[in-house]
């Protein structure tokens, strides 16, 4: 089956950070099926990338997404790569770490944050300043979270962390709109990858109390995810800046006894 027009991403160039992830990859697999050049920063490689992730569409590059030298050095070395700049940015990395509030680690904190803020703010920035200077009318995507609006125990600084990408979000869509820059951000669930599937299938605590949280009973795939990032890279989404696009299951309604 053909991908429909409005779906059709050929003429893009994507950035994504963490795109090595498991989240990630189908993120960028979704993208390249509809016909995305891809460019992931990340810490590593994927460790057994797909077909997708190994062809003339996919590119990646090891690269500390929250210092400012590497960032610019990798828009450099994508530019070169593939003879343009990103059209849309994707600010997807992000840690989590589970600890109550007033035990958390200072350092794991600090970490967390490093990653999950000033690790969205400076590609953010980086990429603006070059659509700027260009006059490409970009698009961010931030990688928020459920839990930016709604506490979950002994996971505070994360839920902090994507309270702070919503608004940067918010903000760069507000600075930047008379310059046709755009800013949006996705809220997925409690998604079936990573730490949460771990946790999902070793703790029967969580397992409760996840299953408690999501309305619709189910674990949310990452396929979902990828489907809402391929809607807001689309043309189907051109008129959106500043959104918060919930894809959660219903989860942001659920309320904490």
């Amino acid at each position: 089956m053909s991908t429909p027009p409005s779906l059709d991403l050929s003429d893009q160039l994507i950035l994504i950070t963490g795109g090595s992830g498991a989240l990630g990859q189908v993120i960028c697999q979704t993208l390249i099926g509809a016909g995305a050049r891809v460019a992931s920063l990340d810490l590593a490689a994927p460790a057994e990338p797909t077909d997708a992730l190994a062809g003339e569409l996919f590119w990646h590059r090891d690269t500390d997404i929250a210092d400012v030298g590497d960032v610019d050095a990798a828009l450099a070395d994508c530019h070169e790569r593939f003879a343009a700049w990103p059209t849309t940015v994707l600010c997807h990395a992000g840690v989590v770490g589970t600890h109550p509030l007033v035990d958390y680690p200072l350092d794991e904190y600090d970490g967390l944050m490093r990653t999950n803020v000033r690790g969205a703010y400076v590609p953010a920035r980086q990429a603006a300043r070059i659509w700027l200077e260009h006059g490409i009318a970009g698009h961010l995507v931030f990688t928020t979270s459920w839990v930016h609006q709604v506490p979950w125990p002994e996971i505070g600084p994360y839920s902090a962390s994507k309270a702070a990408m919503v608004q940067l979000a918010r903000s760069f869509a507000r600075e930047l709109a008379p310059q046709g820059i755009r800013a949006n951000a996705v809220a997925p669930g409690i998604v079936g990858a990573g730490m949460a599937l771990h946790q999902w299938n070793t703790d029967d605590d969580y397992r409760r109390r996840a299953a408690r949280a999501i309305p619709l009973g189910t674990l949310q795939t990452p396929q979902s995810v990828a489907d809402a990032f391929l809607f807001l890279c689309s043309p189907l989404a051109s008129y959106m800046t500043g959104s918060v696009l919930s894809v959660d299951g219903g989860a942001g309604l659920y309320p904490m006894d």
